[in-house]
């Protein structure tokens, strides 16, 4: 397991909740997803968030739009080998 500190924390955007900033990252290994330890910005609430749910919040000046992702949340099929 390891656990890493943000510094400075992160604006991410939590699928089907709202904006937070990422505080800390989780990995317990290969068979789990990331988990983001996030304050959400409304309520003060910390939540520990699966990897999939985690989205970067909008950011013009680096062409991040504000259209939701398609299937946000979900994971893309991995393609078979061979």
């Amino acid at each position: 397991m390891s656990f890493r500190q943000l510094s400075p924390p992160l604006p991410i955007h939590v699928a089907d909740r709202a904006k937070g900033q990422a505080m800390a990252v989780i990995d317990y290994g290969p068979e789990f997803d990331l988990l983001w330890v996030v304050a959400m910005d409304e309520g003060g609430e910390i939540w520990c968030v699966p990897n999939p749910q985690v989205r970067m919040q909008a950011n013009w000046s680096l062409g991040r739009s504000r259209a939701p992702t398609p299937g946000l949340g979900k994971l893309a099929p991995v393609p078979s080998v061979g």
